[in-house]
């Protein structure tokens, strides 16, 4: 595999990290601060054993980490910019929320990066 071929497989494994709205739920769960299994369980709403199994292939992404505390791992994001991502889509799906109840074309929504839309009354 090439380095293009390469690059584009890992950024496969890290969207499909994302793609699971248990994962995402673990993942939003740790936007604020480290937390072990049973925390997760209680903050994501999801049941041990799934909880478990979503760690590990967050783990294989590369979106979570952990570290022992005593007899107990502390899962957390991997990096800060993890959360920036989840906030990037966030944004993303507001302004195109935005755009569809404005009912604009696609030539009036806003490109990535660009600033926040304003609309003047009609």
């Amino acid at each position: 595999m090439n380095d293009q071929g390469e690059r584009i497989s890992a950024k496969a494994k890290l969207f499909h990290g994302l793609a699971d709205p248990s994962r995402l739920a673990i993942i939003e769960a740790l936007r604020g601060g480290a937390l072990t299994v049973s925390e997760l369980v209680e903050a994501a709403g999801l049941r041990q054993s799934n909880v478990s199994n979503h760690l590990a292939r967050l783990r294989e992404s590369g979106l979570v980490a952990c570290e022992q505390q005593g007899r107990f791992m502390r899962y957390r994001l991997a990096d800060v910019r993890v959360a920036a991502v989840l906030i990037l889509a966030e944004d993303l799906l507001q302004a195109g929320a935005a755009c569809e109840r404005r009912s604009l074309p696609a030539n009036r929504c806003p490109s990535p990066g660009a600033a926040p839309l304003v609309f003047e009354e009609d």
